[in-house]
């Protein structure tokens, strides 16, 4: 099993069919060059000085492509943590602050959000104003550094004018607390971004593309191929395995991880122990150009 890295090596001689199945649900990272990239310039941002001016990150790509497990991969490596003040009482620090946009420009609910998130008191009776006053004091307080939004394309679910107060709340949290916005969507995020001339030119835009047949593509089903609990080499990266595997994904990394996880799960229960075409074949699973074409 010269395949397999030492610990998944060690795991699979062990572990019941039962038990490397579980493994194989279970989520586990993978980086690969543009996720290294882009996860260094998030760690810039935490670590930038405090300015009137304060630079952002916009991640875009299609659903699916990997904007929210590079979200959670930066959320988990910057976690709240308890601290002693200099008067030797507790204090939670928590640097990265990871929120979903809600389904439509909503200051309030926004607010809302972010207290539960930070599991922090609120009555639906408080004044707008006063709400944003004690966010901005807690997160003052909690020493929170970076402020991530996901699915920041919710913005154009309302009207232009909500749209406009939304982006102004985003704009104004930024500049009272000095403090970058990471934020990430779909293509459509991007126009959203774009619709405020001032926030537009402090976003840098990060494109995720979808995969194509390339050194990147093989690299990272070579990864794939070290973890996954099984016996026989698949050989994911020969070139008729590749190409029907970026086919069947649309190039999209969520989908290629479904498609390798179905596939280990009947490789293990069927002992045939690798991943094969016929395999590959037989999952259940639709691709995403053909679920939006279904029809009921």
């Amino acid at each position: 099993m010269k395949h397999l890295s030492e610990n998944t090596r060690k795991f699979t001689e062990s572990a019941s069919d039962e038990q490397r199945i579980k493994h194989v649900k279970e989520f586990r990272w993978i980086g690969y060059s543009d996720s290294i990239k882009i996860l260094k310039k998030m760690d810039d941002l935490l670590d930038y000085p405090k300015s009137s001016r304060m630079p952002n990150l916009l991640l875009v790509g299609d659903s699916n492509n990997g904007k929210t497990a590079l979200l959670n991969r930066f959320y988990k490596r910057h976690q709240a943590h308890v601290i002693e003040d200099e008067n030797g009482f507790s204090k939670v620090v928590n640097p990265v602050l990871f929120v979903q946009a809600p389904p439509e420009p909503d200051e309030k609910r926004f607010y809302n959000i972010i207290f539960e998130k930070l599991y922090a008191p609120y009555k639906t009776s408080e004044k707008i104003e006063q709400r944003q006053l004690r966010l901005i004091h807690l997160l003052k307080e909690m020493e929170t550094k970076v402020l991530v939004i996901d699915e920041i394309h919710h913005v154009l679910a309302g009207t232009l004018a909500k749209q406009r107060l939304f982006l102004n709340v985003l704009k104004y949290l930024s500049n009272e607390l000095q403090m970058p916005l990471i934020c990430a969507g779909t293509r459509d995020a991007f126009n959203a971004i774009q619709s405020d001339p001032q926030l537009s030119n402090r976003f840098e835009p990060k494109v995720l593309p979808r995969w194509t047949n390339d050194k990147e593509l093989k690299r990272l089903l070579i990864s794939f191929e070290n973890i996954l609990p099984l016996k026989k080499e698949s050989n994911l990266i020969e070139n008729s395995m590749t190409n029907k595997i970026l086919a069947m994904s649309d190039g999209l990394i969520g989908e290629i991880s479904k498609i390798i996880e179905l596939s280990t799960i009947i490789a293990i229960e069927s002992k045939i122990e690798k991943i094969t075409p016929n395999i590959l074949d037989s999952i259940d699973y639709t691709s995403p150009d053909k679920r939006k074409r279904f029809v009921i």
